[in-house]
């Protein structure tokens, strides 16, 4: 039986009547812009997030960049962010104009490494963007204390962790602004591109709204240069019905993680790492070194809310994962390598400074090691039993 990374039309089609719904109240209103489809959206959103202010983006991407926009981030600056990310959050930063400086990231969570980030600060170093990767939050403690040392700005990348916490509070309301995406592969995954951001500072939130629409305020007049940064009413129309849904979703990814751990650690050659080796490779490394190990099973740390947008193996062994990748593909079973590359050896970023790209060793290894099975909350135990026996014949 097939089972593919992501189905999409598994959670969207049920709900097919209510978004057809919603559709036809937007139509019918003839407003597509901004208005009160925007607005509820904006407020069921905050509350859900417990944040103080949510402002729908035009995408992902255009909520990283009006970010760094807001804080005056540009030509000059450098902004810290992990190697072992997204593209987006490295081109986001270029795009303003800014430097990205690629630091290593934590070999178990896949985190932002702050003692890695320590040693990348310069005089022009104004911000650092931790990426809560997979879904599951970064270290948020040090990276606080990282910036307050250091008199930087904290821009929260959480394009895959919508709902994922950091001791009891959510993601996105910690730093000085949150940036999100409604992806279709999303936790909350929308019908086309989408996003957001969140902040609890009133200045920064009135700033933001207006940096969306051309840096208009009030209408034809522009203080500033802003950009086309709206998302339509009707992807918040349709993004509103299935917030409303997402903590079932969310229930439904940590099952069917817990799943796979229950299963997975019995088979020959699985390890689990421990909270303890957060940041340290050299344990980790040790760990792995002169044993039988197939792969490496993700962790969820106690004091986090992880929401499990990807559950992510590590596969060790020169060759090993690409192994793995084309017997789970022979086996009808979908898998996706996030990410192959990091940034420090992306081809548009060799020419930024020495010290942008060096000392990322644990990316290096990630990208070589790191491959993600379906994980969604609409798989059903018969697809779950199919992955595992895929791995677990893997592993004879």
């Amino acid at each position: 039986m097939p089972v593919p990374l992501l189905d999409v039309n598994a959670q969207n089609l049920p709900l097919e009547a209510e978004l057809k719904a919603a559709f036809e109240k937007v139509l019918l209103s003839g407003r597509f812009i901004l208005g009160e489809e925007v607005e509820a959206f904006e407020k069921e959103c905050a509350a859900e997030l417990g944040t103080k202010h949510a402002i729908s983006i035009s995408s992902g991407t255009d909520a990283l960049i009006i970010a760094l926009m807001a804080l005056g981030i540009g030509p000059g600056d450098e902004v810290i962010c992990p190697s072992f990310t997204f593209f987006a959050t490295a081109g986001s930063i270029y795009r303003t104009g800014a430097t990205p400086i690629f630091c290593d990231v934590c070999p178990v969570c896949f985190g932002i490494d702050v003692k890695s980030a320590e040693s990348k600060v310069t005089s022009r170093t104004k911000a650092i963007i931790p990426v809560h990767l997979y879904g599951q939050s970064a270290d948020l403690d040090s990276v606080q204390a990282f910036a307050k040392e250091h008199d930087l700005y904290v821009v929260e990348d959480i394009a895959q962790s919508f709902g994922a916490s950091y001791k009891g509070r959510g993601c996105g309301t910690i730093g000085d602004i949150g940036c999100f995406s409604f992806f279709p592969s999303k936790n909350l995954g929308g019908f086309g591109d989408g996003g957001m951001v969140t902040t609890e500072d009133d200045k920064l939130a009135e700033k933001l709204l207006h940096l969306r629409n051309h840096g208009m305020h009030p209408k034809y007049y522009h203080s500033v240069v802003g950009g086309n940064f709206r998302l339509d009413a009707l992807q918040c129309a349709l993004l509103r019905v299935k917030l409303r849904h997402i903590r079932e979703y969310a229930a439904g990814r940590a099952r069917n993680a817990a799943y796979y751990h229950e299963a997975l650690s019995k088979l020959p050659g699985a390890v689990q790492a421990s909270e303890a080796d957060c940041c340290c490779p050299e344990e980790q490394a040790a760990k792995l070194a002169g044993t039988d190990v197939r792969f490496v099973l993700p962790v969820a740390y106690a004091h986090n809310g992880h929401v499990w947008n990807q559950f992510t193996l590590r596969v060790p062994g020169a060759g090993c994962r690409e192994a793995l990748r084309a017997h789970l593909t022979g086996k009808g079973v979908g898998c996706e390598i996030y990410y192959p590359v990091p940034m420090h050896r992306q081809e548009c970023f060799a020419g930024l400074p020495a010290h942008a790209l060096s000392n990322c060793a644990v990316s290096d290894v990630l990208s070589s090691e790191v491959i993600s099975i379906p994980i969604y909350a609409e798989l059903t135990t018969a697809q779950l039993d199919e992955v595992i026996a895929a791995l677990a014949a893997f592993t004879d």
